[in-house]
């Protein structure tokens, strides 16, 4: 447990490895959570909305997933890293598997996804890992889009109804200490920004909060406080939901081995 918490893996390659993970793992786990929308949401529009954001996430991190196990060395599919790896291996931002909750909570969690993908990848993009660089530069397009969908309906949400503002602000206030992780630099993140293949994560961080802000404030939802509080799923320590969501991510692998569809 502290070898993963320290967060310093030994060789850049391993490093590269991990980074490349969290950025997959984040993308497909959210993207299933997201897929749990289908058939589900409030409008069929918001259904399509949703379930295109989710496959475009999906796609994201085959990508990255196929760019991880070439980085492993060990001949793994993006098959067997997305559906036959256990909990703790999994890199994903904590954030990422918190439950759908209402439709408000949804889009919070997308919102401080989004944004915060867009900062990242649009540094990314100048990565002198150039196959980092080049799927960035592609997903950045898509991610445009989704902050553009979920900033637009925090808005609509959040200066709405009473109703409607209260429920985003709780959302706001439940989801907000997850965003901690975002930002917390391991040794791992460092030794990868000092080698140009990620950005600083104070960078991001920076970038982050300003958008954030803009948009928080024409939503009239208040900020919530920062807290000292740290979740380690970019680490492979998880919440207890994780377990949950790989249940059905999994389950068509694990019970046809070898399956391809």
């Amino acid at each position: 447990m502290n070898a993963i918490l320290d967060g310093d893996r030994g060789s850049v390659e391993a490093q590269r490895f991990d980074f490349v993970l969290q950025l997959a793992d984040t993308n497909l786990i959210l993207g299933q959570r997201l897929g749990e929308w289908v058939g589900h949401a409030p409008a069929i529009e918001e259904d399509l909305g949703l379930a295109n954001i989710a496959l475009d996430l999906i796609g994201q991190a085959r990508h990255f997933l196929s760019y991880a196990g070439e980085c492993e060395g060990r001949q793994r599919t993006e098959d067997d890293l997305a559906f036959l790896r256990s909990e703790h291996e999994y890199r994903n931002a904590t954030l990422a598997e918190q439950p759908n909750g209402d439709f408000g909570q949804t889009i919070v969690r997308q919102v401080l996804v989004d944004i915060y993908q867009l900062e990242l990848y649009s540094r990314l993009q100048s990565s002198t890992d150039p196959r980092i660089a080049a799927i960035c530069a592609k997903a950045l397009k898509e991610t445009r889009y989704h902050a553009r969908y979920s900033a637009g309906w925090l808005v609509r949400l959040g200066d709405g109804t009473e109703e409607s503002h209260r429920r985003v602000q709780q959302a706001l206030d439940l989801l907000w200490p997850y965003t901690a992780e975002l930002f917390d630099a391991s040794g791992s993140d460092r030794a990868l920004a000092a080698a140009g293949i990620a950005p600083p994560l104070s960078e991001v961080s920076e970038a982050w909060h300003s958008r954030i802000d803009s948009l928080l404030a024409e939503a009239t939802l208040r900020r919530p406080k920062d807290i000292p509080f740290r979740w380690q799923g970019r680490r492979g320590v998880h919440s207890e939901h994780l377990g949950f969501v790989l249940a059905d991510l999994q389950f068509m692998q694990r019970a046809f081995p070898g399956a391809r569809w």
